[in-house]
């Protein structure tokens, strides 16, 4: 039987530049430009509404997770989220205990803003600090400096904002380890409940990708890159933050639900321009440019029907259980797609064993997980290797 969905993202695409790494769906509005002045974010707002009330009930109970992406949401006014959140609640019902995580950037809210998403109902913030050198902010394109990170924590001190996470990137331009030590340094000593460390991937169609070619100066090559992700995991788990994910740490408790619902790979609404949603089976990725968004909502919002086969699911469980530090129950995936399917994927994973994937034992009760960090490190040749199960059908 197929699950309900408990889960919905929504794409808030709207920027004051386009980052210099970034391929994700926006639309800049500039400097000047945000949610009460803006003459297009009200119109996109009222596509995306549309969008959500024309999607079906779910059967199984109310939203339990909500996440606010983008672009920058929090560009948009404090009414504007409410009026968002209470569309969904209109239409699938939020949990009184629900997650509502919302992005936010430096520099782009004061304390009455963040306080009016508080009392909207958002009770998550997660950060875009991405680097805490003023040179490598601008060499990747952003809007704030050093100064602005700090002037935002000191409003989150003041609002009293307990759950909150903060994203770095490794592999910037001209990024040295010192660099990469400094970032890891000040943002543990600011204490951010959660922490997100992303690998700059340089993205076909980006600034980075003109300027820049893989494994050459001043890109880190990739054995500066792999001691960067190493350190992080080291120094992290020192202060205390337990890696539970490729890319995430957190301290106990504060784990993002949201994301634990796509490492599942259960079911999930995603609402806005070039948002995906996985529901009854079917993954389904929206029109990503703006017009396509809003001509698409007016005829309908139609979804596709088709199914993603056993063997895709079976993958996607895979790839995405592999990315935490809990792992995949072999007992329930193998009673989930057979053991067919399962031994496949034992021959395929016995090379990387025990250096990138740890051998099953009753020690670690079925689950089967990658190394941490060598396993995390190297999982998409794991992986590739996976998904050659594919090209057996």
């Amino acid at each position: 039987m197929l699950l309900q969905p408990l889960a919905a993202y929504l794409h808030i695409p709207f920027c004051r530049r386009r980052c210099f790494y970034c391929d994700f769906p926006v639309y800049v509005v500039g400097d000047k430009r945000s949610g009460e002045n803006s003459h297009f974010i009200p119109t996109y707002l009222t596509a995306l509404e549309r969008e959500i009330q024309l999607s079906p009930r779910s059967p199984s109970g109310p939203l339990t997770t909500v996440f606010f992406g983008g672009g920058t949401p929090s560009l948009l006014t404090a009414a504007q989220i409410d009026r968002l959140l209470q569309t969904l609640d209109q239409q699938f019902g939020l949990a009184s205990q629900a997650e509502i995580s919302m992005e936010i950037d430096p520099g782009t809210f004061d304390l009455e803003r963040l306080q009016g998403y508080q009392a909207a109902g958002v009770n998550r913030f997660s950060m875009g600090v991405q680097a805490w050198q003023d040179p490598l902010l601008a060499l990747a394109g952003r809007s704030h400096r050093v100064l602005e990170i700090e002037a935002s924590i000191e409003i989150f001190d003041r609002a009293k904002v307990t759950n909150w996470s903060m994203d770095l990137i490794s592999g910037l331009p001209q990024q040295t380890m010192a660099d990469w030590v400094e970032s890891l340094a000040r943002s543990i000593a600011y204490g951010p409940p959660h922490l997100s460390v992303y690998d700059l991937i340089v993205e076909a169609g980006t600034p980075f990708a003109r300027q820049y070619q893989p494994d050459r100066f001043p890109l880190p090559d990739d054995s500066i890159t792999a001691q960067m992700y190493c350190t992080a995991q080291q120094q992290l788990r020192l202060a205390g933050y337990e890696h539970y994910e490729i890319s995430n740490y957190a301290r106990s408790g504060h784990a993002c639900a949201h994301n634990q619902v796509y490492w599942q790979n259960l079911p999930y609404h995603g609402f806005g321009m070039g948002a995906a949603s996985y529901l009854a089976g079917t993954r389904f990725t929206r029109p990503r440019t703006t017009q396509a968004y809003l001509d698409w909502v007016a005829v309908g919002a139609i979804y596709p029907a088709e199914l993603l086969g056993d063997v895709d699911r079976f993958l996607e469980t895979l790839m995405l259980g592999l990315r935490t530090a809990q792992g995949i129950d072999v007992e329930k995936l193998v009673a989930a797609f057979g053991s067919e399917l399962w031994q496949r994927a034992v021959a395929k994973l016995h090379p990387h064993m025990p250096h990138w994937v740890e051998p099953l034992s009753a020690e670690n009760s079925g689950q089967l997980r990658l190394t941490d960090p060598q396993g995390f490190l190297y999982s998409n040749q794991v992986l590739a290797d996976l998904f050659e199960i594919s090209d057996q059908d």
